[in-house]
């Protein structure tokens, strides 16, 4: 079963924005679930009996990624899941500020994949809301280190502490949650930030010297250059010219975010929860992370 996997998502690598099927465990028993590109994205159990869910995200590989020749395993993850609730799923990538909006005014339903939102993290597009009163968090699932990077040869700048960045010069992409103490520092005005509109563009705040530091997953971060449309000198370029500060901030869970403009929403978080423990329990979380990071290789 596993080489004729294998071999089926090394096909799909030579289309990389071709739909792909997902495929989970249950109970010893191997289940397809069939996808087609629909529209601007991808449609997956189209004759679901729970009805529809549109899902908004991004590209964030390793995790996801229209590239990737899996879309990464966040979005085979996603489709499992809610597969096995009963829904049928509609998945769009979007730029990051654009998937927030959607999801926060109620045009799609699940944003994907989330940090976590604290309680008095502000709306940008909900006036006089926070992002907790339009947006709900599911049960948390794996995510990934977050930090700060640095230009190579640089001094470390972070001593552990946030406060000892008070003041300093630091890219964030717009729209993402990082840590709750930094994006509350950060909403206090007591950094000095640059945004950028996504992570390669980061990348490039901080070689180009705009900003001292810049924030975010250091695997996706590298990850993102790597498999950007740029030339190879540009990306060696860039990798070349970056560093880890010595000290990461914390680890960052993922999470599904609901938005509470969509009438059932109450019932959808309940099911996607329910799969979450049902996945984590029977250990098909980790056999899908650790097939949709080898897959592509």
């Amino acid at each position: 079963m596993r080489w004729i996997l294998i071999l089926s998502f090394c096909f799909f690598h030579l289309y990389a924005h071709a739909a792909i099927n997902v495929g989970y465990f249950k109970n010893a028993k191997y289940h397809l679930v069939q996808g087609s590109k629909h529209k601007t994205g991808y449609l997956y159990n189209a004759e679901a009996t729970k009805g529809q869910l549109h899902i908004v995200t991004l590209d964030w590989p390793p995790y996801i990624g229209n590239a990737l020749c899996n879309k990464g395993w966040v979005f085979q993850f996603a489709v499992s899941l809610l597969a096995e609730q009963g829904y049928s799923i509609f998945i769009e990538f979007l730029p990051w500020a654009r998937a927030v909006r959607a999801v926060e005014l109620g045009k799609a339903d699940i944003l994907m994949p989330e940090y976590y939102i604290e309680d008095s993290a502000p709306s940008d597009y909900v006036k006089n809301k926070t992002r907790r009163e339009v947006l709900a968090l599911s049960n948390s699932f794996s995510g990934g280190e977050i930090g700060f990077l640095k230009r190579k040869g640089d001094p470390d700048r972070f001593s552990g502490n946030l406060s000892s960045l008070k003041g300093e010069k630091i890219g964030v992409v717009r729209g993402y949650q990082n840590t709750p103490e930094f994006d509350a520092m950060m909403d206090n005005n007591e950094f000095a930030i640059v945004e950028a509109v996504d992570d390669l563009q980061l990348v490039k705040l901080l070689v180009g010297g705009r900003v001292n530091l810049i924030i975010g997953d250091p695997t996706v971060l590298r990850f993102t250059v790597n498999y950007s449309d740029l030339s190879k000198p540009e990306k060696v370029t860039l990798l070349r010219n970056i560093d880890d500060e010595t000290k990461p901030i914390k680890y960052n869970h993922l999470y599904f975010a609901l938005s509470k403009n969509k009438p059932k929403w109450r019932t959808v978080l309940s099911d996607i929860n329910r799969a979450l423990y049902m996945f984590e329990n029977s250990e098909e979380t980790n056999r899908i992370i650790e097939m949709g990071s080898s897959e592509c290789f």
